[in-house]
């Protein structure tokens, strides 16, 4: 247990430093899905090891012991994580489900917020035009969801470059893209070592939009001029600065769509489904291990071996359980007075006979 539980920690760390590096050269789709799972293994990892450590300082308290029927001797034998760290991962695992509930509760807010403003935007179709001078284009999701552009963003765009800006809204809504947002934004608040993968797959989303712009409008040229001038119509004025408009993730999804399609590189998430393999093997062998000490530390306390001050009101052991001696010599003289004894069976449970059988006349 003392290496597996902390092979989940060490993949999530490598997906943290590589998944910013290659998201931008994959197809977007696919790389899309594989940091989805990729998000939610590490995160689970991340939980799984985290309760395992907090475990190993929460069996070593003499009440927990006495009533889960272990050895808290055997249990520090056995396990060698100082109670420091089992104490610290504790504190961690508290912070992390107080996290995930709080992110739970304001992605619901927010969703349902979007839904309440597709209801109060006018007119039933999907699109709805803004009376604003104000650059804006953005999808909402609801049932149905909604594309909202303003006056003021169509003015900034071609015919031809409109039409690629609602492609690639289009695309946010028929995919579901805030169902992945939401998932990497969960994980990113249980696991905070996964924010480089929320932003690499909110980049990745982005990405995967433009591609079915660029498929559905027919010209992947067209979709990067709209990219371009909706970003610089979105930061120009007082309040922007050119540094916004060049800077960030819009020159590299500009260049991409410059560049021909991307290809699939199925090496690439070969190797990350192995390293998520690795991830759940681990954490399975780690919970068995823990899963064994804790039955051999049962099975110590039961023959008779317990803790010094583990029984009631803090007296001894012994003075509320017959000596293991005695037992023995019961057992012994029992199997010797009479061999078809059950005390003459095997015993496998270090417990004794628990009832007598008769012996049938003869």
């Amino acid at each position: 247990m003392l290496v597996n539980v902390y092979v989940p920690i060490v993949v999530t760390v490598v997906l943290a430093l590589l998944a910013p590096r290659l998201a931008p050269r994959l197809a977007p789709r696919p790389a899309a899905w594989a940091l989805l799972c990729a998000a939610l293994v590490t995160a689970a990892g991340w939980v799984g090891s985290l309760a395992l450590l907090a475990f190993t300082a929460l069996a070593q308290i003499p009440q927990v012991a006495r009533e889960g029927h272990w050895s808290v001797r055997l249990l520090r034998a056995e396990d060698p994580v100082r109670f420091g760290v089992a104490v610290g991962c504790a504190l961690v695992l508290l912070a992390a489900c107080v996290a995930c509930a709080v992110t739970v509760v304001r992605q619901t807010r927010d969703l349902r917020w979007a839904r309440r403003e597709c209801r109060r935007l006018p007119g039933d179709e999907q699109l709805a035009v803004l009376d604003d001078p104000a650059p804006e284009a953005f999808a909402l999701p609801g049932r149905p969801g909604r594309i909202v552009v303003s006056r003021g963003m169509l003015d900034c765009l071609a015919a031809g470059e409109r039409a690629a800006l609602l492609a690639h809204e289009r695309a946010h809504l028929r995919h579901h893209h805030h169902r992945f947002k939401t998932v990497w934004r969960i994980a990113a608040a249980v696991n905070p070592l996964l924010r480089p993968v929320e932003k690499a797959g909110c980049f990745v989303l982005e990405r995967w939009a433009d591609e079915d712009a660029a498929a559905g409008v027919g010209d992947r040229t067209v979709v990067a001029r709209a990219v371009a001038r909706a970003a610089l119509a979105v930061h120009a004025g007082p309040a922007g600065s050119a540094l916004a408009a060049t800077g960030g993730a819009v020159p590299q999804r500009v260049r991409a769509l410059l560049a021909p399609p991307p290809r699939h590189r199925p090496l690439h998430f070969v190797a990350a489904g192995l390293l998520l393999t690795l991830c759940c093997t681990s954490l399975t062998d780690a919970a068995t291990d823990s899963e064994q000490m804790v039955e051999a530390a049962q099975h110590t306390h039961l023959c008779g071996h317990p803790d010094p001050g583990s029984g009631p009101h803090g007296a001894p052991a012994s003075a509320h359980r017959r000596p293991a001696d005695a037992r023995f010599t019961d057992h012994a003289a029992r199997t010797a007075a009479w061999p078809d004894h059950p005390a003459a069976l095997p015993d496998h449970t270090g417990l004794g006979a628990l009832c007598v059988r008769h012996r049938p006349n003869t």
